[in-house]
């Protein structure tokens, strides 16, 4: 299947991805190609087995081994006449893996049993047949066995088995052991998950980061911009113990972390103008996204006004997402990814590889949308949308089966035909009892604090993509729903954190730690906060068409602004949902720039810049290195 699996096979042989459609494989092997890849009246010479097992040549190489379990089976069936199986037959209805969990020292191995069991009550060990993938080969490689093979790393390491289109998943705990005389008194309840986890694994954390250091990580975290000399130095001198406290939340209440918020979202909700006509409805969505973190608007509410947006731009700004997603397929495949961690796109022509989502789930989902219809607005620039009446559905692409609106591993929806089905989904998609909802946002925030998500890529969850902190991802989403998809208050419980005020320097034990968040791992600045800051610095500002001077980088309504700095440091393009876009990749290009553009060097030969009123002060060298 990975080879002849592909849309139009390999040599004139098909196979299905993965073998989801086992119809139409034995129709392939046993009919086509005038019957000749089988041969009961001497099995061994069927060309299927002969090529498998490279005695005729075969582009894929050898395959099975000749005197294998999997060879022996495909003889007997061949010797059987290729029958296709029962359709009473039990299927398998899920794996067990055994062990589940295991905590193992640095080095050593353990063998994987993997058993299915199917529908009629057979078990049967299948762990030959099942595959085996590793999630981070710096801590553990696996075979084709089941047999784990562990590094010399410490941390939490993941085995997926998959067979017959299902998943099981074995983690393994591999400590390092330092002796720990001291630690720290968790402040809340990401503390309680992130500690424990490091004393399971024996990896001390850093001490707490200095004042300068919090006062710097926090401002930038939260506004996405350098705090000013004078917010420093008031930082610095103030005495009291809920300083920290309190400066996290003057920021929440600030401009700034509406501004910068709001700048992460637009890139992933892809707000971006096509052309210059355009332009208002950018700038409104922006606007209407911005409103929703400036008078903290809780996520589950914004985000059922974005699905839900009907009628002009001009009186509701949200719908402009819909002007981005031009098809029920990219509304789908945003919406699932984005708030949901889901990646459907597979499902949309065959089973997903590594997943359970199947075509029907995918356009059971894309039903939700099939009543959505552009109109013309009220400038001909900006269409206006809306639902027509009547029954939502979509149809299956091979069967042509009629699929009513259906919410992944959800109950089907009764939906009145005189009823928008968005309104439906809305409802089941921020429910608290959706397991994808919360728990998607929850990743995507660590991350935007920490760096690197509890699962990644921070959009990807999936089952076989487990959490490297199961207990803290639900610490995290429970906070969420308890507290009403409050967004301040998810902020306030990550960075009023011990975790998140570590220091980023590592002490000998933790240097290797990745996943762990033993210490706080430092990161790039992206690309509108680095401009932003080089104009900090400097006391100069950049100028962008058709905004006033003065207009930050990270205030920017849209991604259509031209800016060759933001380009080289990896602004998105915002062509898809998926936060991957951004780059944060050091480049040659980067260096350059700063080196040798016109751009940077305008900006340290500004008459009015910082550089130039250093020259000209009679100041003490020492005072002007101390600011």
């Amino acid at each position: 299947g990975g080879c002849h699996g592909k849309a139009s096979g390999q040599n004139g042989f098909k196979l299905s991805l993965l073998r989801f459609e086992p119809g139409e494989d034995h129709e392939f092997i046993v009919n086509e190609g005038r019957g000749r890849r089988v041969f009961p009246a001497a099995p061994e010479e069927s060309l299927l087995l002969q090529k498998a097992i490279n005695s005729v040549p075969h582009g894929g190489g050898q395959r099975l081994e000749a005197d294998s379990d999997e060879y022996r089976r495909l003889v007997r069936w061949i010797a059987q006449g290729m029958p296709a199986g029962r359709t009473d037959e039990g299927r398998v209805e899920q794996i067990l893996i055994h062990p589940p969990a295991r905590q193992l020292q640095r080095g050593s191995t353990q063998q994987l049993s993997v058993l299915a069991v199917y529908s009629d009550g057979r078990v049967e060990d299948v762990t030959r047949g099942a595959t085996y993938e590793s999630n981070f080969t710096d801590l553990a490689e696996v075979d084709q066995r089941g047999f784990v093979q562990l590094k010399q790393q410490a941390g939490d390491v993941a085995v997926m088995a998959r067979y017959q289109g299902q998943v099981a998943v074995f983690r393994a705990s591999v400590p390092l052991g330092a002796e720990v005389a001291h630690w720290p008194t968790p402040s809340n309840a990401v503390d309680v998950a992130v500690f424990d986890k490091l004393k399971t694994l024996g990896i001390p954390p850093s001490p707490p980061c200095d004042d300068a250091t919090f006062v710097r990580r926090v401002t930038l975290d939260l506004t996405g911009q350098l705090p000013s000399q004078t917010q420093t130095l008031a930082f610095l001198a103030e005495q009291s113990p809920d300083k920290r406290a309190r400066l996290i939340e003057q920021l929440l209440n600030s401009e700034g972390y509406a501004d910068f918020f709001a700048r992460k979202w637009i890139t992933i909700l892809r707000n971006r103008r096509e052309s210059e006509d355009k332009k208002f409805g950018a700038f409104a969505f922006h606007q209407w996204l911005r409103d929703q973190f400036y008078q903290n608007v809780p996520y589950d509410q914004w985000v059922r006004q974005l699905v839900t947006a009907s009628g002009d731009p001009d009186v509701n700004p949200a719908v402009i997402w819909y002007r981005q997603v031009p098809n029920n397929e990219s509304r789908l495949e945003d919406l699932a990814q984005m708030l949901m961690g889901q990646r459907l796109q597979c499902a949309r022509c065959h089973h997903h590889p590594f997943e359970k989502w199947s075509q029907t789930d995918y356009y059971q989902m894309s039903a939700f949308f099939s009543k959505l219809q552009q109109k013309q607005g009220a400038t001909p620039q900006e269409p206006q949308f809306v639902s027509r009446v009547g029954g939502a559905g979509a149809a299956h692409p091979k069967s042509g089966q009629g699929l009513s609106p259906v919410g992944l591993d959800a109950a089907p929806h009764q939906i009145q035909e005189y009823l928008d089905a968005r309104l439906a989904m809305a409802d089941w998609l921020v429910a608290p009892e959706n397991p994808f909802f919360a728990r998607m946002l929850a990743n995507r925030y660590w991350k935007h604090f920490f760096g690197r998500g509890l699962v990644e890529p921070e959009d990807d969850m999936r089952v076989t993509n487990p959490p490297s902190n199961p207990e803290l991802l639900e610490a995290l989403e429970n906070h969420l729903v308890e507290n009403k998809y409050d967004l301040k208050s998810l902020v306030r419980l990550i960075c009023n954190s011990q975790a998140y005020q570590l220091s980023w320097d590592a002490n000998e034990h933790n240097v290797n730690d990745q996943t762990s968040y033993s210490r706080f791992y430092p990161k790039r600045l992206t690309a509108e906060v680095l401009l932003d800051a080089v104009d900090e610095v400097l006391g100069t500002t950049t100028n962008f068409a058709g905004m006033p001077a003065g207009t930050r980088a990270v205030s920017l309504p849209d991604t259509s602004f031209s800016s060759y700095f933001l380009t080289v440091f990896g602004q998105p393009e915002s062509t898809t949902a998926c936060e991957c876009e951004r780059s944060q990749e050091a480049t040659l290009a980067q260096s350059l720039h700063l080196l040798n553009s016109k751009e940077v060097q305008a900006k340290l030969g500004e008459p009015q810049a910082r550089p130039a009123k250093f020259a000209a002060a009679s100041v003490e060298p020492q005072q002007v290195i101390e600011e």
